[in-house]
């Protein structure tokens, strides 16, 4: 097993532990709704035939495409006067709220929104709204 599965496999372990104990602790109407009720795409259409082979290599050679994927905090503007009198220890304050989701986009377009999650001293992040196929779609006309 590689050293990349590994660590896919930890991560998966160790989201669906603190799921559990999060299901676990809710109770009643404050219960929280599964991240398939809160998944916004279109339902697929089963009834399509299946690929052709041709298809099949077409879609292959797509998947194989490496995107980049952000994690967005939040963003300020600041004039240069008071970007070249940073240091260390300097603070910058951002638009965004303490605890509102990160936006989250890939190669600069917006998908989602989600919360920071911690596994093994390492940074991920929880999807918690996904952007439906139909909004992204109208964001690149």
């Amino acid at each position: 097993m590689s050293d990349d599965q590994k660590l896919a496999d930890e991560w998966a372990a160790a989201l669906n532990e603190q799921e559990m104990g999060a299901q676990a602790g809710a109770s009643g109407d404050n219960a929280q709704k599964t991240e398939l009720e809160n998944y916004d795409e279109e339902p697929v259409d089963q009834s399509k035939a299946p690929l052709s082979r041709e298809e099949k290599r077409k879609l292959d050679a797509v998947m194989d495409i490496p995107v980049t994927i952000t994690m967005e905090v939040g963003h300020a503007k600041i004039s240069i006067r008071n970007l070249l009198q940073l240091n260390q220890g300097s603070v910058i304050e951002l638009e965004r709220l303490a605890g509102e989701p990160l936006d989250v986009l890939v190669n600069g377009t917006l998908i989602a929104h989600g919360e920071v999650v911690v596994v093994n001293d390492k940074f991920g992040i929880r999807l918690t709204d996904v952007i439906s196929q139909v909004e992204r779609i109208k964001k690149l006309k």
